[in-house]
Parts: C-alpha cells; structure tokens; sequence
C-alpha cells in the first residue's frame, strides 16, 4: 500500500468516525407531536415519572428548563442527589431534527454525542401552552412523563399509561420522581 493510499484511507476512516459521532441514533423511533410549538414548550417542567437510568438515579425534584437560543434549545437539567444531600445540574443543547413543527429533537450534554428526544404525546391548555408530555429517547430504555407542576392529572398520568404499554413499555417500570421540598440551596 503506498503512503498515499494510506494517507486517503486514514481519512476516510477518520471522516467517518467523525460523522456517527456527530449522528443521532434512533433504535426506536415512535410518532411524534406534529405540529409542535416551540413557544409552547419552553419553560419549566417537573419530571414526574422516568425509567431509570444511571444519570438519574436517587435524584428527586427534578426539573428542566427549556430556554431558546436562535435555532437551539439551552437545556438546564436539575435534581437533588437524595444519596449525597446535594443539587445536581446538567447543561446541555437541543436541535430538532426535521424541522421545528415536529417533536423530534436530538439532545446533548456530552459534546458531539447527541440523543434522541421524542415528543410522543402532549397536553394543551386552552390558552395554547403546553401542560403535560409523554417523552421517549432513543429507543424503549429512555422514556420521561412531563409536567408543568409537580404532579399530574390522574386522566392524564392513565393516558400516558397506556401510551406506554402500547409502544412495549412497561409503565410498572417508572420510578416516580419525589417533589418534597429539600434543602433549598438553588
């Protein structure tokens, strides 16, 4: 092999480590909310239910803020590690994938690596703003129930539920996130 097929193939290799790296994998895509209303959905949320994942685990009153920067979300993630006895929080970016009118985003708080964000099902309040959601990552491990208060219309908790089991989720599953007030050391 000479030095310049070396030289192209360790490019190309390179380029295309680069662009998965960059890629947002989704092993399970699921419908999603169409049209979607970024205004709508800005803010504050409580997370009221999640599958559990190492990133989350012992955390309780956890809360996302949902701020846009021109075409990204800023994303503050924030809960109290009940195991340590602190405030934990994490920065990261959202971009939709296929538009702002869809659901679909890709998330990350690690550099290049970005996840699916899947806004499955939503509530909507007369007044247009965004209540209650039903989020899926990437696949059927990741999947979050969203609120604006810290807890959530029995009708609507059943309906996301069942919106659940029918994507093969199993909603006994869900850890129930605690909104007891802590220490508050925001």
């Amino acid at each position: 092999m000479t030095l310049f097929s070396k030289t192209i193939r360790t490019f190309s290799i390179s380029i295309s480590l680069l662009g998965l790296s960059a890629c947002t994998l989704i092993d399970k895509p699921v419908d999603v909310v169409k049209p979607f209303e970024i205004e709508q959905y800005i803010g504050t949320w409580y997370e009221i239910a999640r599958l559990d994942h190492s990133f989350e685990r012992n955390m309780s009153n956890v809360t996302a803020q949902y701020n846009q920067q021109g075409d990204k979300l800023v994303v503050i993630n924030r809960g109290y590690k009940q195991d340590k006895q602190r405030w934990d929080q994490a920065t990261g970016k959202a971009y939709f994938i296929n538009g702002a009118n869809q659901g679909l985003l890709k998330v990350s708080f690690f550099g290049p690596f970005y996840g699916a964000y899947q806004i499955h099902d939503i509530v909507q309040a007369q007044n247009g703003r965004y209540t209650d959601a039903l989020v899926i990552g990437p696949n059927d491990k990741y999947a979050w129930i969203l609120s604006r208060t810290p807890s959530i219309d029995a009708s609507i908790k059943q309906r996301f539920m069942m919106k659940l089991s029918a994507l093969t989720i199993d909603p006994n599953n869900l850890i129930w996130v605690d909104h007891t007030p802590e220490k508050d050391d925001r």
